[in-house]
C-alpha cells in the first residue's frame, strides 16, 4: 500500500468518492460515507479503498454506519485487503478456543467463513445456520481481580474489561485491522465507569467499545520515557491466554495483579521457544510515520530494556505506569453502537477494551474479523 494520506475530508453526502469526516469531541476517529456506486465496503474501486485504507491509519478508528446486511464473505475480504501479508488465518488460530484460555468463550466462528467471528449476548438460535447460539459479553466480574459489587452495578457502574491489541501474541503475526460489525446492538440505557485512582467517571451506552490510541501514548511520554520505550522489547508469555488463565486483572484492566497464579511453564500446551513473540514496545505507522506505543499489558512476560531484563512483575509494573495516563477520559473514544456500525480499527495503532454487562435476557449479536499477518510490526527509530 502507498504511504500517502490521499483522506478527503468534507461534510457526507451521497457522492462518487468515499467520503471521511472526523469525528466531533473526540481524540481521534472518523466517520465514512461510501460512494455512491456501492453499499459494500469490500467492493471499493482501487482509488477509494486507498482513502479508506490512509484514513484508517489516519484516524486510526473508523465508523461506517448502515451495514447490518453486511456479509461475512465480504467482511473478511474487506479485513484481508488491509495487508497483502496476511495468509487467511484467524488472528488467534486455534488457541482461541483452548479450554483453559480466558477467550475460550467469546465468540463462535461463523461456519461459512470461519475468520468472522459471531460475539454478543443471549440466545440467537439459527444465525449465520449454527443452532442453539447462545453468546456472552465478556465481563470484568470474572476476570478482575476486585470486581465491583453488586450494589455498584445495580447503580448503573461498569469497568472496562480488558484493555488489548487484537493478537494470539505467540507464533502468529498480529493482525493490521479488525473489523467489527454492528447487528443488533439494542441500548436501553447508559452505565458509568469510575477511575479509582483519580475519582474521575464517565458514562457511556451500555456494553460501548473503547479505543485508546497508541500515537497519543507514545506523544505525551517524557523525553526520557519515549527513549526508554524506542528501545525495550515486550516479550510475551508462551501461550499467553493460557499462561494467565489462573491470574485475575487489576481494576483498571490494563494488566494482571501479580501474585504468581500464573501456569508454570511446564503445564502449559507444548511451546516452542521461536513462536514467543518479542516486539517493539513502539510501532511505526507505515502511513503516518507515527510511533505508537502499543503493548498488551495482560501477556506480557518480560522487557528487554537498555539496562537489562525486567521480569514479570516488574515489567507489568512499568508498562502500567506507562499505560494508565493514555485510558483517562479525554484520551479514548468510546463508541456507542447503532445497529449496522461496521468500525474499522488500526490494530496496531490503538488498544480496545469492551465494556459492560447485560441483565438477565439481554440480547446483542456482532461480527468481528481480523486476520494473523504474514510479518510483525516494526520500529523505526
Amino acid at each position: 500500500m502507498s504511504a500517502t494520506i490521499t483522506t478527503t475530508v468534507t461534510a457526507p453526502s451521497a457522492t462518487d468518492v468515499l467520503q471521511v469526516t472526523p469525528l466531533e469531541n473526540a481524540p481521534f476517529g472518523a466517520r465514512i460515507t461510501l460512494p455512491a456506486y456501492t453499499q459494500d465496503p469490500a467492493d471499493l474501486n482501487e482509488d477509494d479503498f486507498q482513502r479508506l485504507y490512509s484514513a484508517v491509519h489516519q484516524y486510526l478508528v473508523v465508523v461506517i454506519p448502515d451495514q447490518a446486511k453486511l456479509k461475512p464473505s465480504s467482511q473478511y475480504k474487506l479485513t484481508k485487503l488491509f495487508d497483502p501479508t496476511c495468509e487467511g488465518a484467524y488472528g488467534h488460530s486455534k488457541e482461541f478456543r483452548h479450554e483453559k484460555s480466558v477467550l475460550r468463550r467469546d465468540g463462535h466462528s461463523t461456519p461459512s467463513q470461519p475468520q468472522v467471528q459471531i460475539l454478543g449476548q443471549g440466545r440467537h438460535d439459527g444465525h449465520e445456520g449454527v443452532p442453539d447460539l447462545v453468546l456472552r459479553h465478556p465481563t470484568h466480574m470474572s476476570f478482575h481481580h476486585d470486581p465491583l459489587t453488586e450494589d455498584e452495578m445495580a447503580n448503573g457502574y461498569t469497568r472496562f474489561y480488558r484493555w488489548h491489541i487484537d493478537s494470539a501474541l505467540y507464533g502468529l503475526a498480529p493482525p493490521v485491522a479488525t473489523t467489527l460489525l454492528g447487528i443488533d446492538c439494542p441500548v436501553d440505557k447508559n452505565q458509568k465507569i469510575r477511575y479509582e485512582d483519580t475519582g474521575e467517571e464517565i458514562t457511556t451506552a451500555k456494553a460501548a467499545t473503547a479505543f485508546a490510541s497508541g500515537a497519543i501514548a507514545f506523544d505525551n511520554l517524557s523525553d526520557e520515557d519515549k527513549e526508554f520505550a524506542l528501545n525495550t522489547t515486550v516479550v510475551y508469555a508462551p501461550h499467553p491466554y493460557i499462561f494467565i488463565s489462573p491470574a485475575r486483572a487489576t481494576s483498571d484492566a490494563l494488566t494482571m495483579v501479580s501474585e504468581g497464579k500464573e501456569l508454570p511453564l511446564d503445564e502449559l500446551p507444548e511451546w516452542e521457544q521461536d513462536k514467543i513473540k518479542r516486539l517493539p514496545l513502539v510501532w511505526t505507522n507505515p502511513v503516518t510515520g507515527k510511533h505508537h506505543m502499543q503493548v498488551h499489558g495482560c501477556c506480557i512476560w518480560k522487557l528487554e530494556t537498555p539496562n537489562g531484563t525486567l521480569e514479570l512483575e516488574e515489567a507489568r509494573n512499568t508498562v502500567h505506569r506507562l499505560m494508565r495516563p493514555n485510558i483517562s477520559p479525554d484520551r479514548i473514544y468510546c463508541h456507542d453502537w447503532n445497529n449496522g456500525d461496521l468500525v474499522i480499527f488500526f490494530n496496531r495503532g490503538v488498544w480496545h477494551s469492551v465494556t459492560g454487562q447485560f441483565e438477565e435476557g439481554g440480547r446483542r449479536l456482532m461480527h468481528q474479523c481480523n486476520i494473523a499477518s504474514g510479518v510483525d510490526p516494526i520500529c523505526k527509530k
